[in-house]
């Protein structure tokens, strides 16, 4: 009769490799290079959530660069760069706001939905949040 041997369980083992999603979702916004950098490494991009806050912080990147040019675009026409002195510090007022509420929320595990980058964000992400 072959005999039976007790399995221990391990009480110390190394915890998992790499970030929690929620720190990964996080880091996504710092700029646009980590969520590059999420989106090409395999652990990473293979996750709907961590995909989807890369992608929503690609978009808003690219909406910061977009809506900057405009304002630089107006401030360039005479007469409208009166203009241009007011309404350049309040939308980056608005932006730096808005990247730091989308940041802290990743880090706290919750979703935030931008409501332009979020449609293609979750397009691209193939995430249902």
């Amino acid at each position: 009769m072959p005999e039976q041997t007790e399995q221990t369980p391990q009480i110390n083992q190394a915890p998992a490799a790499g970030l929690s999603e929620s720190a990964t979702c996080g880091l996504a916004y710092v700029t646009f290079i980590p969520a590059i950098i999420f989106l090409a490494t395999a652990p990473y991009n293979q996750n709907p959530k961590v995909r989807f806050h890369s992608w929503q912080s690609i978009c808003l990147a690219i909406g910061w660069v977009a809506v900057w040019v405009c304002i630089t675009v107006i401030g360039m026409i005479p007469g409208l760069n009166l203009l241009d002195i007011i309404l350049a510090p309040l939308v980056s007022l608005a932006f730096f706001v808005l990247w730091l509420i989308v940041m802290i929320n990743a880090f706290m595990g919750k979703t935030i939905k931008v409501p332009i980058a979020a449609g293609f964000a979750a397009k691209q992400s193939g995430a249902q949040i």
